[in-house]
């Protein structure tokens, strides 16, 4: 008797703080104890560190709103670099709804300098009438006339001014530019020697190891698919920048152009050796030394042996 006395006065004063009969918390008391702790959380956050981005946004928003975030109730520097993170398609569409931050020229011109990173007209007073936006429609559409026929495509840049009559100029943009067909670019280069000669300028291989530089030559100057007057072009070009590159080197190791370039064929020829599927008996790093310093004598063993080791561990210098 006592103790259903006293099971039912507990159950009385459990349901007066919000408990039920099996000592847990009802759902509604449940909902108020976890808004109020999630309200004290968040408090000793913007205590310690500060307001939370999250929470600014969330706070923000009107009570009818609940779909995306207005990014004009947001402040301009945080407008601003969510926008920056689009590209041209998703900035257009963008402009539709938030036309006076989607147009802002400093957005275009970031998408401009970061896929052409070079135009002559960057460095011009601009003229009547300019808008980056404007400009990055003209650079996309001669992009692709350049890939379809890269004569047209570099007379429709002169033509609206964004490059200059010039092969430095043409070897700048070619060279801070990822968006050319690098097919279409090789028969450019190859019709254009003056152009090429100026491309071949702009790298630095200061300090770098012989098949690191070579690889990063042909990531801007695609190597042709066979062996011809070109290629032997291009490996000469290379020899002559990277000895210009590296003079206390070449006198340390006692190279000269001539030396380094049958470097690079031996080079070519080891990645096609050791990366084709149709070639079963690899060459062995005994037979790439021997065979490389019989081609250049006066070579380190030990630097040959470094220059195999490196394909064979990175892989093709022209892939």
């Amino acid at each position: 008797m006592g103790q259903g006395l006293w099971r039912v006065v507990r159950n009385q004063q459990l349901q007066q703080e919000g408990y039920n009969e099996q000592g847990y918390l009802t759902r509604e008391q449940s909902r108020r104890m976890a808004a109020n702790n999630i309200s004290n959380s968040n408090h000793r956050k913007q205590v310690q560190g500060g307001i939370d981005i999250y929470h600014l946004l969330k706070a923000r928003k009107s009570k009818e709103q609940e779909g995306f975030i207005n990014l004009e109730m947001l402040p301009p520097e945080l407008s601003f670099t969510i926008l920056s993170y689009l590209n041209a398609t998703d900035l257009c569409l963008a402009s539709c709804v938030w036309q006076d931050l989607a147009n802002d020229e400093l957005l275009w011109q970031g998408l401009c300098k970061s896929t052409w990173g070079h135009c002559s007209i960057y460095n011009k007073n601009p003229p009547l009438g300019f808008s980056f936006r404007k400009l990055y429609m003209q650079l996309d559409e001669g992009s692709l006339t350049f890939n379809a026929n890269p004569d047209e495509g570099v007379n429709y840049f002169m033509s609206k001014g964004i490059l200059d009559d010039s092969p430095k100029e043409i070897a700048k943009f070619i060279f801070c530019t990822r968006t050319l067909n690098w097919k279409k670019l090789r028969i450019y280069l190859d019709e254009r020697r003056d152009v090429l000669d100026d491309l071949v300028t702009l790298h630095n291989f200061r300090n770098q190891f012989l098949p690191n530089a070579l690889r990063e030559f042909f990531r801007h100057i695609h190597a042709p698919e066979e062996r011809g007057e070109y290629l032997e072009t291009l490996i000469t070009k290379f020899s002559h920048r990277f000895c210009a590159c590296n003079p206390d080197l070449m006198r340390e190791l006692g190279l000269s152009p001539d030396a380094v370039y049958v470097l690079c064929y031996s080079l070519i020829l080891l990645s096609i050796d050791l990366t084709s599927p149709h070639v079963k008996n690899k060459m062995s790093k005994r037979e790439f030394i021997r065979n490389t310093r019989r081609a250049a004598q006066n070579i380190s063993e030990d630097f040959v042996g470094h220059l195999y080791d490196n394909i064979y561990l990175i892989g093709h210098v022209a892939a």
